[in-house]
């Protein structure tokens, strides 16, 4: 049961809508589905994120999870402008009216405690069914719950963390080496979780985990993230499986347009339109 609805917070009163939005007409969609941005950490792409959110207006907002990367905050506070710019631009839109779904990950776990919370036009939620245009029902979750690393050993998933963000931070420094010789963008995570034999088993294992269990809650399909790999893909249970993607890597999200139909959408770093 969700809990009282809570007073419009003072900080969410003061929000300006930022010049450059005035500017623009957004493309507007019915529903936008984002996740994994990993605000707090080197990696997350929060600049182009920003021309997205500026790029698509939308009644409903999903945040699917890991948008503040608290695991890494605890380790070395990181927050440059980029990042505030991010909170501020959501915050407008709910001040607008737009609808904003926050659905908790394990990299933001610790607002799991104030799951069901609703304040101004944003919901604090670990769950989410929500209907479609067309009437179909799907299933909104992170994901992490199917991560048998995640929930049985979790210093196993701080370990992947450490690791995931050090071939981050490899590739970085390689792209710029890359850059200064006049060549393109090239990710080495990716290729790693594209060629790897067991992490390549491990995402398919994962999307048929997560689609049998929406099959069970009886709705045609499931929005996750958690594994930064973006993705629509029909099951035989007669379940649609999506994954947002991230805002690291493949700068990707879902939207529903006014039809009702759902398209995955792959943004452009400004890294890998220099390519």
């Amino acid at each position: 049961m969700l809990k009282e609805r809570a007073a419009i917070p003072a900080w969410m009163k003061d929000i300006e809508t930022p010049i450059e939005e005035a500017e623009h007409s957004p493309v507007k969609v019915r529903t936008i589905w984002i996740s994994d941005v990993h605000l707090g950490s080197k990696g997350a792409k929060a600049d182009e994120l920003s021309d997205f959110l500026k790029t698509y207006n939308c009644d409903t907002l999903f945040l699917v999870g890991d948008i503040i990367d608290g695991w890494r905050m605890r380790k070395k506070p990181f927050w440059p402008q980029a990042h505030t710019n991010v909170i501020r631009r959501i915050l407008t839109r709910a001040k607008r009216g737009t609808r904003v779904i926050y659905i908790t990950g394990n990299h933001d776990d610790v607002m799991r405690r104030y799951s069901g919370i609703e304040f101004g036009n944003v919901l604090l939620v670990d769950e989410y069914i929500y209907q479609l245009k067309n009437g179909q029902k799907l299933w909104v979750i992170h994901g992490d719950q199917f991560d048998g690393v995640i929930q049985c050993h979790r210093w196993l998933a701080f370990l992947g963390d450490w690791a995931y963000e050090t071939v981050l931070n490899v590739n970085r420094w390689f792209n710029a080496a890359r850059r200064r010789l006049g060549f393109g963008y090239w990710s080495l995570s990716a290729y790693l979780k594209y060629k790897v034999k067991r992490a390549v088993n491990f995402i398919s294992d994962f999307e048929q985990a997560v689609a049998k269990s929406a099959s069970q809650k009886q709705v045609q399909g499931v929005v996750c993230g958690h594994i930064h790999h973006p993705e629509i893909r029909q099951f035989e249970q007669g379940v649609t499986y999506y994954n947002c993607g991230d805002w690291v890597e493949s700068l990707s999200a879902l939207i529903e347009d006014e039809q009702g139909e759902i398209h995955l959408i792959r943004w452009s770093s400004s890294e890998q339109e220099a390519a």
